[in-house]
């Protein structure tokens, strides 16, 4: 590539998952330089509001994870979320030319598909028949299930299994004590 220069970077229209939803909803688009809590700060105080009643989140790339991290913050700070997650790609095109022209190097195209999500969080309830639709509270569900069965009796080691590399087999030490040096005479 040393011989190429990008020229242009060509993004692909998406169709966004959610085009039947009504523009008046709050649409936060996350990036990798964003702070979290300058976001949740901001769709908190709208959410919170009796005005507002759904808000989306998308990210794509090394964003994505700071975009679900952002709807975790915000189902916990709001309770009763309703959520419908889309995951789809993007695709990237970059038009690289040759540096010198008469060489007889070709222009390139390199076509990218970056990963990217789209939470879709509301008050009201939506369609549970949509893939990736997830009720409110249950997340927490399968957690408590778990905390339940773990609580109901402590697990007993076997005696001197787990306790250093004797493998349940009494260690010999040193005269003299543990890790004390012998003394010659």
């Amino acid at each position: 590539m040393e011989n190429y220069k990008k020229v242009r970077v060509e993004e692909k229209p998406v169709e966004m998952p959610f085009a039947a939803i009504p523009p008046d909803i709050i649409e936060m688009k996350v990036k990798d330089g964003s702070k979290i809590r300058n976001l949740m700060g901001f769709a908190i105080g709208k959410m919170e509001s009796e005005s507002v009643r759904q808000i989306t989140f998308s990210g794509a790339g090394k964003a994505l994870s700071k975009t679900i991290t952002c709807v975790e913050i915000m189902k916990r700070s709001v309770k009763d979320l309703h959520q419908i997650t889309k995951i789809f790609y993007r695709q990237t095109e970059e038009i690289w030319e040759p540096i010198v022209p008469d060489v007889g190097l070709d222009p390139l195209t390199v076509k990218r598909n970056c990963p990217s999500i789209c939470v879709l969080l509301s008050k009201d309830p939506l369609d549970a028949t949509e893939p990736g639709y997830q009720a409110p509270g249950k997340y927490d569900s399968q957690w408590i299930q778990e905390l339940k069965v773990e609580s109901q009796g402590p697990k007993r080691r076997k005696p001197g299994v787990g306790r250093g590399g004797a493998n349940g087999r009494k260690q010999l030490r040193p005269p003299g004590g543990r890790g004390e040096a012998q003394k010659k005479t």
